[in-house]
């Protein structure tokens, strides 16, 4: 009998999930509720356990790991095996996670490249660790999300970057054009799970869920075939970590809203708005203190600082401001050089690749940069990337075609007239002369880019 209810259990967890159904709407693998700071529910949390379990939660969160892809942990356990291990493993999971005997496994090391420069370590938790996670969080964060402060955007529901700069480019345009940038040195590094446990004490009764969360915590990282110990720091690449370091940041959100700052923070990047320098080196002074002392993290001095600013920049974007006062979203200037960097080595001619074949992989990546940084106000700078990649790409046509009977003959095919051919196809200049050549041009318009498929990151 008791093998029967199990199995009845199991069916009703994973048995009915359609193959292919994602969330599309679903952002980072959230809830997509309003995040509007106000008191946390009074409801019970001793019982919050039971209700990570339930059928629905679970079938959601089985998408949401689907979904949301990444590598295997330490096991080896792909996501697409999750679901075969869930259906013949979940009773006595079930029973370990009721029970409050569940012990998490060690985390996987993984080293990804900084866009500034570095590496980023993450802990990648093994798939099945994922999916627990998953299903805390989606309990939890409906909780916790509405007493979080509205000066803060970073992996909420219903928030973004996009969100944040907004809200720093009003500050602006009130008048408050220095801004104090404080950088939290290896923030998801230091955190102190002892005071991270004491936040999540306040908001949670359910002892089991209390030890899994430390569980998770302590669970340690695997490097290089050592395991070593984890007492201090939230890895990165866990579901439940963004929402954690929200947490332990929630305390300086209402150190800064009490004291009457005007800020905006994304998970560890928080700027705050002041109307002069002098101002300004006061507020890093006394909010450094608070961080250092009461949060027991550190300050990164050199890469923290007090700017106009025209001279600073907030998630990739800076701002603007002309003699009429008028403030405009720009794309910064490091944002920039990383862009242009990539597309370089996207369209830098490599032996067996096509036109098509780079244009293919160009238009992946400006497609995801384009949804970002097309927030800017500034069309005239899309307008000359537009025409900067049109010219990387004449120039690698250029340099394929190689020979000058080639290059004539392949201007011909393009509708150049003959004389015009011939010349452009004669010239001994080199790849980026050419790739401004009247000639090259004319035969290559944007039309034709355009039926290649690659898209235009200025506004249509």
């Amino acid at each position: 009998m008791v093998v029967k209810q199990q199995k009845t259990q199991l069916e009703l967890a994973f048995g009915n999930e359609e193959e292919g159904e994602t969330l599309g709407v679903i952002v980072r693998g959230t809830e997509a509720t309003s995040a509007k700071s106000q008191t946390e529910s009074s409801a019970s949390t001793a019982t919050l356990m039971e209700e990570v379990c339930e059928r629905e939660n679970l079938k959601t969160a089985l998408r949401r790991v689907k979904g949301n892809k990444g590598g295997p942990g330490i096991d080896g356990m792909t996501v697409e095996q999750l679901r075969e291990h869930l259906k013949e493993n979940w009773p006595g999971l079930r029973e370990e996670l009721l029970s409050g005997t569940y012990r998490p496994r060690p985390v996987k090391r993984v080293e990804i490249p900084k866009p500034s420069g570095g590496v980023r370590k993450l802990g990648i938790p093994t798939v099945q660790d994922r999916f627990i996670q998953q299903a805390i969080l989606q309990v939890l964060q409906p909780r916790w999300d509405p007493t979080f402060s509205e000066y803060s955007f970073g992996f909420r529901p219903g928030r973004s970057a996009h969100d944040a700069v907004a809200q720093a480019q009003e500050y602006v345009v009130e008048g408050y054009e220095w801004v104090v940038d404080i950088d939290l040195e290896k923030f998801f590094d230091r955190v102190n799970h002892d005071r991270l446990m004491a936040h999540v004490a306040k908001r949670v009764e359910d002892k089991r869920l209390l030890r899994m969360i430390r569980g998770y915590l302590n669970a340690g990282v695997m490097e290089n075939g050592l395991l070593r110990p984890t007492d201090e720091g939230t890895p990165q690449g866990g579901p439940l970590s963004p929402l954690l370091s929200n947490l332990v940041l929630d305390e300086l959100d209402q150190e800064l809203e009490r004291r009457g700052h005007l800020f905006a923070r994304y998970a560890d990047d928080c700027n705050i708005y002041v109307r002069s320098e002098r101002a300004g080196y006061r507020v890093m002074e006394s909010v450094s203190r608070f961080i250092t002392k009461k949060l027991k993290l550190r300050v990164n001095h050199e890469k923290s600082s007090v700017r106009h600013v025209r001279q600073g920049q907030f998630l990739g974007f800076s701002f603007s401001l002309n003699k009429d006062g008028v403030v405009k979203r720009k794309i910064a200037p490091h944002a920039l050089k990383r862009m242009k960097r990539r597309v370089r080595q996207l369209t830098r001619r490599a032996k067996g690749r096509s036109l098509t074949q780079v244009v293919e992989a160009l238009t992946v990546y400006l497609r995801g940069w384009r949804g970002y940084f097309g927030f800017c106000e500034t069309p005239s700078m899309l307008h000359h990337l537009d025409a900067w990649i049109r010219r990387r790409l004449r120039a690698y046509m250029w340099k394929q075609w190689k020979r000058s009977k080639v290059r004539y003959r392949r201007l011909r095919a393009l509708g150049l007239d003959h004389h015009l051919a011939r010349i452009t196809a004669g010239s001994n200049r080199g790849p980026w002369a050419m790739s401004r050549n009247k000639g090259m041009n004319i035969a290559v318009r944007k039309a034709f880019f355009d039926a290649l498929g690659l898209p235009r990151l200025e506004p249509q």
